[in-house]
């Protein structure tokens, strides 16, 4: 394996428009290791000229990205895939270097994000639209599809790769061309990916990186330009929200995965064994900072200290530590912001009268870290249950009937996923089309598949990613009306 000094000195540090460029004026930023807080990298910061450097190179190739050959640009998408692959621990070690999480959790992502390329490869080939006689008996009806044109992605810092990969799959898949705006804390994949698509034959101007220090201010421009014509958005829903203010200028296209507040429901009848290892899954898969992490466990009360006391030790067998370290089963928290965010929601809900069974308390030191943490007793109005952790915590609280259970887990304004744990198929189907949410789990700690459409409803927004839905999402459809 390469070592960590090397790899940081072989990524691209620049803008990456057509090629590494350096912003104008020259400004950099600095990118930390969460486990050290140490800088590893300058990249370079951004302005809104750049932004617009970018659109001009996007919009004077889209219209001959759009007339390649679908097969063409599914095979450029392939060889992304196989070089991802063949440089699959480099991307691994990327990734933990700059956003903390364990090297096996790096892996995983690599594999996942890799993916999407394979997925989208055979996608660009299937566009299709129909054709049929008008039901009036006068004339024929020509459905066809189009790319919309340039798009924007703006990805967030906690999958480097797949938040990257699923929108710039579909997006080259469907012959738009797309600049990236991804996390000023985790720039190095997104830049290390773009260097191996131009070394894959995609051409100049088609997929451009723009990082930046400055994110409003970088892409306001890009909204209000009327060659953009699509804007892709993972993150928070505030954030989310104000984009999609911006953009209605412009009435651009928009698709908006937000925030989550994913309940885990467990009933009497489930396999507590089952449910624990899927609970560990849902939780502390990427260190707990993930959108479809379960946020709060609701457990039928004849059971919940069974299922406690499984969880308590479930979760106690994860090491805190370094995300290169081998023995390492749990990363830091990606920034000084994000810890003092558990830190204050775990210490909010013992204050409310929560009682800690496992961690509680962030070991203080170098780096961002928080170990595994089991609450128990925690109150309806704890904060934890309401607000989005994104940290390494489960909190329990009790529930009596089906009817309970349903309600507290929608009791909520985010509907991104959740999860459900019973060996009754009626119950299961019962609950899962009761549920307020985009993506339901059975029995299932882990949901996202490159073949699946990933979203929510609610304010955890709106727009699938994934799945044969994933590449209508940078279609126009056109109606064409024949004699």
């Amino acid at each position: 394996m390469v070592s960590e000094t090397e790899l940081l000195s072989s990524i691209p540090t620049q803008l990456w428009i057509g090629g590494p460029v350096d912003a104008t004026g020259g400004a950099t930023f600095p990118v930390h290791d969460p486990a050290t807080g140490e800088v590893i990298a300058q990249v370079a910061d951004a302005t809104p000229e750049d932004a617009m450097r970018a659109l001009d190179a996007a919009a004077a190739v889209q219209a001959e990205w759009a007339a390649t050959p679908a097969r063409q640009r599914g095979e450029i998408l392939r060889a992304v895939f196989e070089a991802i692959t063949a440089r699959a621990e480099e991307f691994a070690l990327l990734m933990t270097l700059e956003m903390g999480k364990a090297l096996p959790e790096s892996r995983n992502e690599v594999r996942y994000g890799a993916e999407f390329f394979r997925w989208f490869s055979e996608e660009a080939v299937r566009v299709h639209g129909r054709y049929q006689p008008a039901p009036g008996g006068v004339g024929r009806i020509l459905v066809h599809k189009q790319p919309v044109g340039p798009c924007l992605a703006i990805t967030p810092w906690n999958f480097p790769l797949a938040m990257g990969t699923r929108k710039i799959g579909p997006a080259l898949a469907a012959g738009c061309t797309m600049i990236v705006k991804p996390a000023g804390e985790t720039p190095l994949t997104m830049l290390l990916l773009a260097q191996l698509c131009s070394a894959a034959g995609l051409p100049d101007g088609v997929l451009s990186v723009i990082t930046t220090s400055r994110s409003g201010a970088v892409t306001a421009p890009l909204l209000n330009d009327p060659r953009l014509r699509k804007l892709t958005f993972t993150g928070s829903t505030p954030v989310g929200k104000k984009l999609v203010e911006q953009s209605a200028h412009g009435l651009l296209r928009t698709s908006m995965e937000l925030g989550g507040n994913a309940p885990f429901v467990v009933f009497d009848d489930a396999d507590l064994d089952a449910a624990v290892q899927g609970a560990v899954l849902a939780k502390l898969r990427n260190g707990g900072e993930a959108c479809t992490a379960a946020n709060r466990f609701h457990v039928q009360n004849s059971v919940r200290q069974e299922f406690t006391d499984k969880l308590v030790a479930a979760m106690a067998e994860y090491r805190l530590g370094n995300g290169v370290d081998p023995d390492t089963t749990l990363g830091p928290l990606i920034n000084e912001n994000q810890l003092d965010t558990v830190s204050d929601l775990v210490d909010d809900a013992v204050a409310a009268g929560a009682q800690v069974k496992l961690g509680g308390k962030a070991p203080g030191g170098a780096g961002w870290f928080y170990p595994a943490t089991v609450l128990t007793e925690v109150p309806a109005h704890a904060r934890i249950l309401r607000e989005e952790v994104f940290g390494p915590v489960a909190p329990i609280v009790g529930f009596d009937t089906e009817a309970e259970g349903l309600a507290a887990a929608n009791n909520t304004e985010f509907g991104l996923v959740a999860y459900v744990y019973t060996r009754s198929l009626d119950r299961a189907l019962r609950v899962a089309e009761g549920l307020e949410t985009g993506m339901v789990g059975v029995n299932r700690g882990v949901i996202s598949d490159p073949a699946a459409p990933f979203g929510g409803v609610k304010e955890s927004g709106f727009g699938r990613e994934g799945g044969y839905e994933g590449i209508e999402e940078y279609l126009d459809t056109k109606y064409i009306a024949l004699p």
